[in-house]
């Protein structure tokens, strides 16, 4: 993925600003970016405090004077208690193991002193854009994306907070059924999200688009679409993504 592209999007815009948009009014001592990736997100986050430590899996190489680059990983956070006056979590939690996010959850919290703020995909049908891997033949969820989230999940996840901000962003109406999933399923799910970063959740392999469609492959695919675009008439769209700020 391009990530110059994709940070230019309207829609990757309108997330961001209003993410920056819900940060508390005070300049904060300490933040923790989760996820820092290219540091895109740390350097905005660098105008609202003095010290960013921006994490990943694989340590981020960004360059400036208050920004700490780590690796880590949020299930096993080697912070101490209450670390952080903000911890800064958007586009992480729907990409972590189902088994493993409470605790994911519970690390965030344990090393927030004042605020968390939680960025993911609102209601997302994530059987939507299913790829299946060409090296284990096994179904991968879009994007990586193993986790669905709602206002009443997020709040569960972090009982110990309070939400003082919430809010949504964008729109969709990516939505499917049982039929069409377990048609597209069975055409090999060609139309799935081939260009993610994410490898195969089940053997680890890059994702690859699959060979050039059969007959009945294709016709699996029309009856899938049929069926799907019968079902928008009757379901009503929902924002794209949820953003809710929390305070200890």
């Amino acid at each position: 993925m391009d990530l110059t592209e994709y940070r230019n999007s309207i829609s990757e815009k309108a997330r961001v600003d209003d993410l920056m948009r819900l940060l508390p009014g005070e300049k904060l001592p300490a933040v923790l970016d989760i996820g820092a990736r290219d540091g895109f997100i740390s350097k905005l986050l660098i105008d609202h405090c003095s010290i960013v430590t921006a994490l990943d899996l694989e340590q981020p190489a960004i360059e400036h004077e208050r920004i700490r680059c780590v690796k880590g990983d949020i299930t096993a956070l080697y912070f101490a208690d209450a670390s952080f006056n903000l911890v800064f979590c958007a586009e992480v939690l729907e990409h972590i193991p189902t088994h493993l996010l409470r605790t994911a959850c519970l690390e965030l919290a344990r090393v927030s002193s004042d605020y968390v703020l939680i960025g993911v995909p609102y209601k997302q049908d994530i059987r939507c854009g299913r790829s299946t891997c060409g090296t284990c033949g096994k179904i991968n969820p879009p994007w990586g994306h193993v986790n669905r989230f709602d206002e009443d999940r997020l709040r569960e996840l972090f009982p110990e907070f309070t939400v003082i901000k919430q809010s949504f962003v964008g729109e969709t109406d990516a939505q499917t059924n049982a039929l069409s999933c377990g048609l597209m399923d069975m055409a090999g799910n060609p139309y799935g999200t081939y260009s993610q970063q994410e490898p195969c959740i089940n053997c680890g392999a890059s994702l690859k688009p699959p060979p050039e469609r059969r007959l009945w492959q294709k016709v699996l695919t029309k009856v899938a679409f049929t069926t799907t675009s019968i079902q928008k008439k009757f379901v009503a769209p929902h924002p794209n993504w949820i953003h809710m700020l929390l305070h200890r």
